[in-house]
């Protein structure tokens, strides 16, 4: 499954960029690609700039990677409840209260390297369960219509717009 295949009526306006940019990938295999290019990315930023902020209170790399993995389970909880025909309104989250409640600064890398990836089998699995059908149903999360397949793309996409912010801030 592709992006072409996700109607803009399937998510609100604000995910369109990270739609964009899982565009022309197919969904489980890029969900696990991406996971390990990010990886490796990681992996070769230098030591010192995974507490670095590049402005007076924005996150750090620690906590932009704690941010991904917190995002990703709720966007599959979220993803789990609507593919089960869940129709009760999904509420939203704060996630700068998220990041403040991490203590993701005090964590060694591997360790959030390793969750995030126990995380995103975790999602692999669930994504490879749903039928068609299931990918296509749509819920309600944060106020707005949302489907399972969009929730897959936006995943992908989230992940790679913070890593093009790491290296246009941080690195």
């Amino acid at each position: 499954m592709t992006t072409t295949e996700v109607k803009n009526t399937e998510y609100a306006p604000y995910y369109s960029t990270y739609i964009e940019k899982a565009k022309n990938v197919d969904m489980l295999e890029e969900l696990e690609i991406c996971l390990h290019e990010f990886i490796k990315f990681v992996q070769n930023i230098p030591m010192d700039k995974f507490d670095y902020r590049y402005a007076e209170g924005k996150w750090t790399i620690k906590e932009i990677i704690q941010h991904i993995i917190d995002t990703e389970r709720i966007f599959s909880y979220r993803a789990l409840r609507i593919s089960r025909n869940d129709t009760t309104s999904l509420p939203g989250f704060d996630e700068n209260e998220y990041v403040v409640n991490t203590d993701a600064d005090s964590r060694h890398l591997q360790s959030l390297l390793t969750e995030l990836s126990i995380v995103r089998q975790s999602t692999l699995a669930l994504f490879k369960s749903f039928s068609n059908a299931q990918l296509e149903r749509l819920g309600l999360a944060s106020n707005t219509t949302i489907s399972v397949r969009a929730i897959g793309f936006i995943l992908i996409g989230h992940q790679k717009h913070h890593q093009q912010i790491f290296e246009e801030r941080y690195l």
